[in-house]
């Protein structure tokens, strides 16, 4: 048993960048940029691979990475870690998602500091800065509570202003903080192990945002915000973008 684990969840079909995990990004798959980030970035903490196909598996595998094979109809990350983690039995689990190859050593402390200070599950969001990716459905917006924890998850702008509406622009943004968030999570195991109980939610299902199970069953998701860096491979054009930031 180890006291915290990092588990990638890794999915081989993607309905907006097919087999992106795959995608080859200056002579090496996504997957392996990312895998390899991890070990730069927190070598120090064991690091699991939940694939739900073979391609993926041999892939990290050849790599000299672990791989669990998971049920290939799980319905989220979460879902798959959950059953990676009754191999990995470790108490906490840190969810770095498979596509986020920026991901630093202060992001991976913070979420583990959050754990260590009694969150159940914790996630981390960053402040839009440009008026465009505000309006990126394929960029998730949070807001939260006074406290930190979270109020909803959503594709669509939030907040919206009443006042301007369509007319807000960077410098609003400026004025007005708004949250991205992040796809990294951490759980304690037990909180894990509910998540993986529980039915994909009416939200869940109608957003495509696993977090949001948590939400519509009570649970707290804790947050904090970070400045570090970061880029989400949704599209070839993200790919693109990480490309030109390699070199």
């Amino acid at each position: 048993m180890s006291a915290v684990a990092i588990i990638v969840p890794c999915r081989l079909e993607s309905t907006r960048f097919p087999r992106k995990l795959l995608h080859d990004i200056k002579g090496r798959p996504l997957l392996l940029w990312v895998a390899e980030r991890i070990r730069i970035e927190a070598s120090e903490i064991p690091l699991w691979f939940a694939v739900d196909d073979v391609l993926l598996r041999d892939c990290v595998e050849e790599a000299g990475f672990q791989a669990i094979m998971t049920d290939p109809a799980h319905q989220s990350g979460t879902d798959r870690i959950a059953e990676a983690n009754r191999t990995v039995k470790a108490d906490h689990v840190i969810n770095v998602q498979a596509d986020e190859p920026l991901v630093s050593a202060a992001q991976i402390n913070s979420l583990a500091g959050m754990l260590k200070s009694g969150a159940e599950m914790a996630t981390l969001v960053t402040r839009f800065k440009r008026i465009v990716d505000f309006y990126d459905a394929n960029q998730v917006k949070a807001v939260m509570r006074t406290d930190g924890r979270a109020l909803y998850f959503s594709r669509s702008r939030l907040p919206a202003s009443r006042d301007l509406g369509l007319t807000i622009d960077d410098d609003w943004l400026k004025e007005n903080p708004c949250y991205r968030h992040l796809g990294l999570y951490a759980y304690q195991a037990d909180m894990l192990e509910r998540i993986g109980q529980l039915p994909p939610g009416r939200y869940e299902q109608s957003e495509k945002l696993e977090q949001l199970r948590v939400l519509e069953n009570g649970y707290d998701i804790t947050c904090a915000v970070t400045e570090d860096p970061t880029i989400g491979i949704d599209t070839p054009k993200d790919a693109e973008k990480y490309a030109a930031i390699l070199g």
